[in-house]
């Protein structure tokens, strides 16, 4: 039986662990806090993210991070995007050898601008071959209902990408594969910043016309970036690019969708952290989206104004007359 570690209890962790089980994995869940773990070992539930889920007898949980990784023939890493690099220092030295450690998170690191596949293979020292990335419209309170999903494992290892696909393929999860991790990773981290303008757009009353020109402008500065970095244009037609930025726009289970919709309310940014409970990466990671289109010299006029209105105080109805009054060009640039 295949051994699979995941580093993280949060909703999408806990729920990728029962994908994995599903699918005939033995895996051990790492979490931090001992009464989740011991939730999930007695109870067999997580009960702040997934109290109605029973999870499989083949999912079991520790506080040991060792333990988690020991034999593990994947290492899923299921945690904020910008705590990555701290927790990743600990937990290398413990690794097992050979391990493909498969990201879940969607977000660029602040700082470094760096994406997390990027952070991995620089903080555990592995190979871009060893380093593999699960993205996709995958919203996790639909999955850990066992409801109908498809996904993307990228690696520049095909036959590992391929390893990945059958570990976690389920009769509800669909897996695809590709070698444009890239691409892959800047679909799943870039559709946080569009669904929070999204979301604002919908908190400031806006229609469906406003809201579907923001999904496909936000498509074009998102595949602009990812051609300059060397992705393939046609990752971001697929499930990681467009299938990924729709869930996540339209879905009032989106986090980042939720949260831009809070302010676009008129709620402040401190208000509106207050009631989230869990961790909406668009909220920092635009800034850090926006440095690396600045680093390659790409446009990006939404992320521009979502940073300029969640961390520098614009008024969304003048961050709105400003794009709107942005010079006309042709639709392809």
């Amino acid at each position: 039986m295949t051994k699979a570690a995941v580093f993280g209890t949060g909703s999408w962790g806990t729920a990728f662990a029962m994908v994995l089980a599903d699918a005939g994995c033995e895996v051990t869940l790492w979490g931090r806090r001992a009464e989740v773990v011991e939730a999930v070992n007695a109870e067999r539930r997580n009960p702040d993210y997934h109290p109605d889920t029973e999870l499989p007898p083949a999912v079991r949980a520790t506080t040991d991070p060792a333990e988690a990784a020991a034999s593990a023939a994947f290492t899923v890493l299921s945690v904020p995007a910008q705590t990555l690099r701290g927790n990743l220092r600990a937990w290398a030295p413990l690794l097992a050898p050979d391990t493909v450690l498969v990201s879940l998170m969607k977000g660029v690191e602040l700082g470094t601008a760096e994406l997390m596949s990027e952070v991995i293979e620089e903080v555990a020292g592995v190979p871009a071959d060893r380093v593999a990335v699960l993205t996709g419209p995958n919203l996790a309170r639909e999955i850990a209902q066992r409801q109908p999903a498809a996904a993307v494992v990228a690696c520049t290892d095909e036959a590992a990408a391929r390893r990945l696909q059958g570990a976690c393929h389920t009769p509800y999860f669909r897996p695809y594969t590709n070698t444009d991790v890239v691409g892959c990773e800047l679909g799943g981290a870039v559709k946080n910043v569009i669904a929070l303008a999204v979301g604002i757009a919908e908190g400031m009353g806006l229609g469906d016309n406003a809201k579907a020109s923001l999904i496909t402008r936000g498509l074009a500065e998102t595949t602009r970036l990812g051609v300059t970095m060397g992705a393939d244009a046609h990752t971001f037609a697929g499930l990681a690019g467009m299938g990924d930025l729709v869930a996540t726009c339209s879905s009032p289970l989106s986090r980042n969708h939720t949260f831009g919709t809070n302010l676009g309310r008129g709620i402040s940014l401190e208000e509106t952290i207050a009631v989230t409970r869990q961790t909406a990466e668009g909220v920092k990671s635009c800034e850090s989206v926006r440095d690396l289109a600045r680093r390659h010299g790409v446009e990006m006029p939404l992320t521009e104004t979502v940073v300029s209105i969640v961390h520098e105080g614009k008024p969304p109805h003048v961050a709105l007359k400003e794009l709107m009054s942005r010079s006309a060009k042709p639709e392809r640039v």
